[in-house]
C-alpha cells in the first residue's frame, strides 16, 4: 500500500471524530513523528510503499486517537511558543490562549530584569517561554504536583532555560519569604457545572486537579494568588492571569478589592481570557 492510499484510509477512520481540518493536521503530525516526513515529504513520497512496521506503528496511534486520547500525550510532546515541551497526563496540554498570555507579557516587558513567578506551572511552558524571551529575568515556578515539577524541570533542561522550581500549595503558602516583580498564573478555572461541555479527550485524559473548581467558589485560586501577591509582590508589581471568560467582571472586582488596577484582554476569538493587574 502506498503512502497516499494509507493516508486516505486514516482520514476516513478519523472523520467520524474530527473535522476535516483537524484530521489533516493529525495525519501530518502522525507522519512527522512516526516517519519523520514533512508535509513536502508526504507529497514527494506519495506513491512509495509504506513499510509494514511503519503501518503497524501508525495503526496503534490511530487506535489511541479513536479512543479520544490526545495526540500530544500519545507522542509525549507538543509545541508551545515555538518551543518543544514534554507532556503527560500529569500536566495540562498547553493551549493557544496561554500562548497569547505569554505574548502579552513579553511584548510589555522587553529587556525585563526583574523576578518572575509562575504559579501552577504544570509543564513549565509559561515560565520557560518567558525565560527564553526575557533572558535577563530571574524566573521561578511552582506547582503542588511533584510529577508536574519533574516534567517542568525536564522541559527546562530540554529548552536550556534556567528556572528555579519549587513545590508550593498556593492555598496554603506557609513560610514563603521570597519577593517578586511579576506573578503569572493559569490556575484551574473550569467550574463543575461546565464539565458537561468539555470534550471527552480532556475529561478522560487531562488532570482534573488542574482543570476544575467548585461551582460555589470559582475564583478560589485567584483569591489565594491575590492574597499571596499582596504579601510577595514588589511595589508597582504586576500580576497576569488566564481566566474563565464567564468571570471577567468578578476578576475586576477581586483585583480592586486587593487595591490592584485591572485590565481585561481578549483572545483571538474575542473572548475575555487574560487579566493584568498592578499594585496601586
Amino acid at each position: 500500500m502506498t503512502v497516499n492510499s494509507y493516508i486516505k484510509i486514516i482520514k476516513t477512520k478519523l472523520s467520524d471524530l474530527f473535522p476535516e481540518g483537524e484530521a489533516n493536521a493529525l495525519v501530518a503530525i502522525i507522519f512527522k513523528q512516526g516517519c519523520n516526513y514533512s508535509a513536502h515529504d508526504l507529497i514527494l513520497h506519495a506513491a512509495d510503499p509504506l513499510q509494514p512496521k511503519t503501518s503497524e506503528h501508525i495503526n496503534r496511534v490511530v487506535d489511541r486517537l479513536l479512543k479520544h486520547e490526545p495526540i500530544q500525550y500519545i507522542f509525549g510532546e507538543t509545541e508551545f511558543y515555538d518551543l518543544t515541551f514534554s507532556v503527560s497526563p500529569d500536566v495540562l496540554i498547553p493551549r493557544n490562549e496561554t500562548e497569547e498570555l505569554v505574548h502579552y507579557i513579553i511584548k510589555e516587558n522587553p529587556g525585563f530584569e526583574g523576578r518572575i513567578l509562575d504559579i501552577g506551572t504544570g509543564s513549565g511552558c509559561i515560565a520557560i517561554s518567558l525565560k527564553k524571551h526575557l533572558p535577563k529575568a530571574q524566573v521561578s515556578a511552582c506547582d503542588i504536583s511533584t510529577k508536574a515539577l519533574e516534567i517542568a524541570r525536564r522541559n527546562a533542561q530540554l529548552n536550556m532555560a534556567d528556572i528555579a522550581f519549587f513545590q508550593l500549595d498556593i492555598l496554603k503558602p506557609e513560610n514563603h519569604t521570597r519577593q517578586y516583580d511579576l506573578i503569572v498564573s493559569n490556575p484551574p478555572y473550569v467550574t463543575e457545572k461546565e464539565r458537561s461541555l468539555m470534550a471527552k479527550n480532556v475529561l478522560d485524559f487531562e488532570p482534573e486537579t488542574a482543570l476544575f473548581v467548585p461551582d460555589n467558589h470559582p475564583l478560589v485560586f485567584y483569591e489565594a494568588i491575590m492574597k499571596f501577591a499582596g504579601q510577595h509582590l514588589s511595589n508597582n508589581g504586576v500580576v497576569w492571569f488566564e481566566i474563565n471568560e464567564a468571570y471577567a467582571s468578578q476578576m475586576n472586582d477581586l483585583l480592586n478589592e486587593y487595591h490592584f488596577s485591572c485590565m481585561v484582554f481578549t483572545d483571538i476569538n474575542n473572548k475575555k481570557r487574560m487579566v493584568r493587574g498592578q499594585k496601586k
